[in-house]
């Protein structure tokens, strides 16, 4: 197979078995181009991308410009802040204007859950959800499962616990997805404040007590206390959440084995994780950003093989 079975990435949960295989593959050829001296290709060269951010980033709006970069894209960067949907202009209007310059593809992050997915019904151009309000991240757990795959080799039998705030996280949902689809056992881990009513239907254990989770698991992903989406408070306070639910060092040493420790970013230190452990030798957060370039490159340059034209 050279094509991904989906013309936009919108989630996890549409992907193959062979679409993860893939993109992997793909990652790891792009992975040792950027670590050239040269880091460009021409691959992209003929296909212009929108970049639509209707909400701040900073790891992931990078990550995908250079990526585009690298692939010699031609790129258009839009900021809601800065656009006429302060005007009141709709979503749709908005990125038909964009199509009007004759845009090949679309980079979209979107607080509203489901937005990707009713611009991939309307308009004629490849679409990558870049996270849409608390619903999925595709790229972000592509990149966290590539990241596993480097340090592991494999998924079967492989336990990953997600730590945090699950009920507000769109990394928790896509990561569940692909992770239960490569064969890997997977465990939420939060507050019962912080959990989905709906988590146990997707197939996945639950534990409150942070401690048995990292007992159980080979691969911690900890997740942010994403405030800014919290209307209710779901916690006393911070303090209280990082004596509960914060990992630190005394805690891994604790252990009868050794854990690979995972964070999407940005990190709240001293909050879900201490410097110590952000910082050791068990973390391979730092490996998550770069394998984020070269798996951004590898699903531009395969979305980008589905066109029609090409």
């Amino acid at each position: 197979m050279t094509q991904l079975s989906v013309p936009h990435l919108l989630g996890t949960q549409d992907l193959t078995l062979d679409d993860f295989n893939l993109i992997f593959e793909t990652a790891d050829n792009f992975k040792e181009i950027i670590n050239r001296p040269i880091k460009k290709v021409p691959s992209l060269r003929d296909i212009t991308i929108a970049n639509i951010f209707f909400e701040n980033s900073t790891r992931t709006r990078i990550s995908f410009e250079l990526a585009e970069k690298r692939l010699s894209a031609d790129t258009i960067n839009f900021s809601s802040s800065q656009s006429s949907v302060k005007k009141g202009e709709t979503l749709l209007d908005t990125v038909n204007n964009i199509l009007a310059m004759k845009v090949d593809m679309i980079v979209m992050r979107h607080a509203s859950p489901g937005a990707p997915h009713f611009l991939s019904k309307h308009i004629d151009a490849n679409i990558i959800n870049a996270g849409d309000g608390t619903h999925e991240h595709p790229t972000q757990a592509l990149l966290d499962s590539y990241s596993i795959r480097g340090k592991h080799n494999s998924f079967e039998g492989l336990k990953v616990a997600i730590i945090g705030d699950i009920l507000h996280s769109r990394v928790a949902l896509s990561n569940i997805f692909a992770l239960k689809r490569l064969g890997a056992e997977v465990m939420v881990c939060g507050p019962n404040t912080l959990l989905p009513k709906f988590i146990g239907s997707l197939g996945v254990k639950v534990e409150l007590d942070v401690f048995k989770a990292l007992q159980w698991c080979d691969v911690a992903n900890v997740l942010r206390i994403q405030l800014e989406r919290q209307q209710i408070k779901y916690f006393p306070s911070l303090r209280e959440y990082s004596l509960y639910y914060g990992i630190n060092k005394s805690m891994l040493d604790r252990l009868d084995k050794e854990i690979t420790i995972m964070h999407p970013g940005p990190i709240n230190r001293g909050v879900e994780l201490n410097s110590d452990v952000a910082d050791s030798e068990h973390s391979i957060i730092l490996d998550q950003v770069e394998n984020g370039v070269a798996i951004r490159m590898a699903v531009l340059y395969l979305l980008a093989g589905a066109r029609p034209e090409a």
